[in-house]
């Protein structure tokens, strides 16, 4: 359903509160349990704590299903409650509903087509049509004025001198973004010529409540009573006229400009790399200091700022809903944090129009973003100038930084990840340096600077950086031990995921013992610095090798 069509359906009757709640069910006293509330409760229970398998992949988010509607949420302090509709559950109690809802989604997970195809994704089922919520206008507790959009175009443009591309300013509110998913067929909220230039705000992610104060309680909230949807919060899409299937999109990075607040945090039990070795949850907010470009981690522990959109996406190819956390053909969720300002990004078009999403903003990340979360925030401007460019193919995206052009492979097997990175990189050094396939392999493995991007977001990444210097030194080994520069763990394994696993854990092992913190915050510290690098390879076993640099702890 297009934003013009849903905002529409409840004109005149305005937004309840984000988080009204409900009154107890009638017959049943507020907070007093009966038998069948605490069958529920250890249901729900069974369902967090990762029975039938929850938690059982180490990824940002899996379930590709809108569920149907379940019991309202708790009221905020300064909200009042509406009333309940008729035979409507406690808040916070399940119903027989959302428990199969909970029941489908992981079959979902667990079923072997569930995540088949790791470009194509899943459609997410459409919600049912409920009646909206009945607020009393008179009564600003209950009942928040909203302007209903589209926005106007003509209202959005910057001036600028006549013949000269155009600047746009698109702002970051309800009409102009969506919570966790991209479609094909969402109406545009901006409309641009190839050449013009695109200042746009992004959220913080599930609509704008992740923020100071939030609890990590309500965080996981937010994923497991909206499960199909992802975390983010997309500005867009953008529609690019003349943009047709086949063409190629370049995305340049102008200027990022944070806002002065981010945080980290660890869904306990859910997602991240280890979700099972982490059931405690945890979020840290700090504050960005934007003038010397660095946050506090915690007194002594300095983490210097690298901001970058963990997603730019165009629309994919299928129509539907689709989920906003795998990465795929269409960019999206990639996570390389070399995407930063003077970086472009390069990716296939697949419908008229690209259609051009930006969210998931970041302030830094580690290469594996291994907790789930990156240094997580919203930009106040990203400033993008957007082309298209005629005649030119692309497979799968690839970025251009000052030095280096770079190439991706993403799958949900990290082994699968690295063959199409390896294809690509080739395919690659053939075309720019027009040289035989086996020469251009023997170029990629002497010029070998191949991280892991990410490897929670069902899809896991790998790139590879390939110099622009044509007389460019080949990179320095890489350490296998403690160096004065840096942390530095080696895990080796038939199986790409098992020396990340291994290489990834060591080091949280080194950093609890070296340096003396808990468990929880060497995870969220290594989410967001650490820098693990794939070794080159040929055939056999495959190495990771995690760093940390050492001046993060200035005492």
């Amino acid at each position: 359903m297009s934003k013009s069509k849903s905002l529409a359906a409840v004109a005149g009757v305005g937004i309840s509160l984000a988080f009204a709640g409900s009154a107890a069910a009638q017959g049943t006293p507020s907070g007093q349990p009966t038998p069948q509330t605490r069958q529920d409760a250890r249901e729900t229970k069974e369902l967090e704590r990762g029975g039938a398998g929850a938690g059982q992949d180490a990824s940002e988010g899996q379930s590709l299903k809108i569920p149907q509607p379940t019991a309202p949420r708790q009221p905020s302090p300064t909200t009042a409650p509406p009333a309940p509709a008729e035979g409507a559950a406690p808040a916070g109690q399940t119903t027989p509903q959302t428990r199969q809802d909970a029941r489908e989604t992981k079959d979902q997970e667990r079923s072997p087509g569930a995540s088949k195809d790791a470009t194509e994704g899943q459609t997410l089922r459409p919600p049912q049509p409920t009646a909206p919520p009945q607020a009393d206008p008179k009564n600003s507790k209950t009942f928040l004025p909203f302007v209903y959009g589209p926005l106007e175009q003509s209202g959005m443009k910057a001036a600028s001198r006549e013949g000269s591309p155009t600047t746009y300013l698109l702002s970051a509110t309800p009409a102009t973004t969506q919570w966790g998913w991209f479609d094909n067929a969402e109406q545009p909220v901006l409309r641009i010529r190839s050449g013009d230039t695109v200042v746009m705000e992004t959220m913080m992610h599930s609509h704008n409540q992740l923020v100071p104060g939030i609890t990590i309680e309500q965080v996981k909230k937010t994923r497991t009573d909206y499960p199909g949807r992802g975390p983010h919060s997309l500005t867009g899409p953008v529609y690019v006229e003349g943009a047709e299937p086949g063409d190629v999109l370049r995305v340049r990075i102008n200027k990022i400009v944070p806002r002065a607040y981010g945080m980290n945090f660890n869904i306990p039990g859910l997602f991240g790399q280890f979700p099972k070795e982490f059931p405690e949850g945890q979020i840290k907010f700090f504050y960005l200091d934007l003038e010397k470009m660095q946050t506090e981690f915690a007194p002594g522990i300095t983490i210097p700022l690298k901001p970058f959109p963990g997603t730019v996406a165009v629309a994919r190819a299928e129509p539907g809903r689709y989920s906003s956390v795998p990465p795929g053909r269409f960019a999206g969720n990639l996570d390389i944090r070399e995407l930063s300002e003077g970086a472009s990004l390069y990716v296939p078009v697949f419908v008229k129009g690209a259609l051009l999403w930006s969210g998931d903003s970041h302030a830094v990340q580690g290469n594996g973003e291994v907790n789930l979360t990156a240094l997580e925030t919203a930009y106040k401007e990203l400033n993008l100038t957007i082309e298209v460019l005629k005649g030119q193919r692309l497979e799968w995206p690839r970025i251009e930084t000052q030095t280096d052009w770079i190439t991706v492979g993403y799958d949900e097997d990290l082994d699968k990840a690295l063959d199409l990175l390896k294809a690509e990189t080739t395919k690659f050094l053939i075309e720019q340096r027009n040289v035989p396939s086996e020469r251009a392999e023997q170029a990629m493995l002497d010029g070998w600077n191949c991280p892991i991007s990410e490897v929670v977001n069902i899809v896991k990444g790998t790139y590879c950086m390939i110099s622009k210097a044509a007389d460019a030194p080949r990179p320095a080994p890489l350490p296998t031990q403690d160096t004065d520069e840096a942390f530095v763990t080696v895990a080796r394994d038939a199986r790409l995921g098992k020396a990340m696993d291994g290489a990834s854990m060591a080091m949280i092992n080194t950093i609890v013992e070296k340096k003396g913190l808990s468990r929880l915050d060497a995870y969220g510290l290594l989410s967001m610095t650490m820098d693990c690098r794939i070794a080159p390879h040929r055939e056999g076993d495959k190495a990771v090798h995690c760093m940390v640099p050492k001046n993060l702890w200035t005492k």
